[in-house]
């Protein structure tokens, strides 16, 4: 399968023209990437959703991460990017329902098999109000192991320091395909991909103005 090509950009975002998705992470290109949050609100209560990232993956494997994500391919628009949330999860969704929270830069870097990477990226942040039932999700088995519900409170006071640790229920993919198991796990703000406790904090808290 031939490798996905990206726009990439300077510092600046001037474009450079595309590279590969290695080629992108290897040299550090600025390039676009799209983040959507799974909202829903519950009587007096808001809960968000976020996925746990499979192990194969080539930036941050088994990390907690936001509920649907992706890299634009080269000369896709952010409209169209939207696909993320069918891909990854199984939601067929139109891009005015998204709720937009604003644009974020993000550069992070690490190991994965003995292979540095760089990653940098001009992020579009949207929220969606969504109640299909965890149970109903259809997970992308090549990017997704798990997706999980958390109190948005509580989520918010772990990233903020507050408390140590958040209980939450979830799905995770069994052996069968697309079988998904019930799920309790306990989580950390270390095991979520690591960025600035007050990224998550800021987005999260952002979430309270989607209805």
């Amino acid at each position: 399968m031939a490798e996905e090509l990206f726009d990439i950009y300077d510092e600046q975002l001037r474009p450079l023209g595309t590279a590969t998705r290695s080629q992108t992470h290897m040299n550090g290109y600025w390039h676009r990437s799209f983040h959507c949050w799974l909202t829903r609100r519950e009587e007096n209560l808001r809960f968000v959703r976020f996925q746990l990232r499979q192990e194969s993956k080539d930036t941050n494997p088994g990390c907690y991460d936001i509920t649907a994500a992706g890299h634009l391919t080269a000369g896709e628009t952010i409209r169209e990017a939207v696909r993320e949330l069918e891909e990854e999860l199984g939601l067929p969704v139109e891009f005015q329902q998204l709720i937009p929270l604003g644009q974020v830069r993000e550069e992070l870097s690490g190991e994965v098999n003995g292979v540095p990477f760089i990653d940098r990226e001009v992020s579009d942040v949207f929220g969606l109000v969504c109640s299909v039932p965890l149970n109903q999700l259809r997970l992308q088995p090549e990017e997704v192991a798990g997706v999980y519900e958390a109190d948005l409170d509580e989520l918010i006071a772990m990233f903020e320091g507050r408390i140590a640790e958040v209980h939450v229920i979830g799905v995770e993919l069994s052996d069968g395909p697309n079988e998904l198991i019930p799920a309790v796990r306990t989580v950390k703000a270390s095991q979520f991909v690591p960025r600035a406790a007050s990224f998550y904090a800021n987005v999260l808290r952002s979430l309270h103005g989607c209805t």
